[in-house]
């Protein structure tokens, strides 16, 4: 079950892969990171956008942000520009490692309820189960993104947890 501990461990993680992948992507030029490449969202860059969308839309339902005023249809446009993405995707994985630090055991026993755009209704779901949704989603699309950046000729580093390196370890 997910407790500050695992939260703290995948905000870590989180920033440690974004960092991975941002430099895997400056390797590519523009007309790259934006080629289409078959995927869910297209592009390198609209994945990337989209991943920041759906991290904000979700860690406005756990902390104190303002979710993005952009309806998920048009998530892949959320970060367009690729240095306002990379501006904008180290200060979200800060405030979530910042929050992972500070989340009392006791938030994860409640419910959360919010209105779903994506299937246009309400919804009300266990805290813990969302956190492993935010984290879950996290990883589903940088998988995506890794791919289409080893596609393209850049290389990602390590991806597995137990190699993170341990200036993020401590983080």
């Amino acid at each position: 079950m997910p407790n500050p501990a695992y939260c703290q461990a995948m905000a870590r993680y989180n920033l440690w892969q974004n960092d991975n992948l941002i430099t895997a992507a400056n390797t590519l030029s523009e007309a790259e990171r934006h080629k289409d490449r078959g995927a869910f969202f297209g592009s390198i860059q609209r994945t990337f956008s989209h991943l920041a969308w759906g991290d904000t839309i979700w860690f406005s339902r756990f902390a104190d942000i303002q979710p993005p005023d952009l309806a998920i249809a048009d998530s892949a446009q959320y970060l367009p520009e690729w240095e306002a993405y990379c501006l904008r995707r180290k200060d979200l994985d800060r405030q979530i490692l910042a929050w992972a630090k500070e989340v009392p055991e006791a938030w994860f026993n409640g419910d959360l309820s919010w209105y779903s755009g994506a299937i246009e209704r309400d919804v009300t779901k266990p805290k813990f189960l969302l956190v492993m949704q935010f984290f879950n989603h996290q990883t589903h699309h940088r998988g995506q993104i890794h791919a289409m950046l080893t596609a393209a000729g850049a290389r990602p580093g390590d991806t597995d947890i137990p190699f993170m390196p341990e200036s993020y370890a401590v983080l």
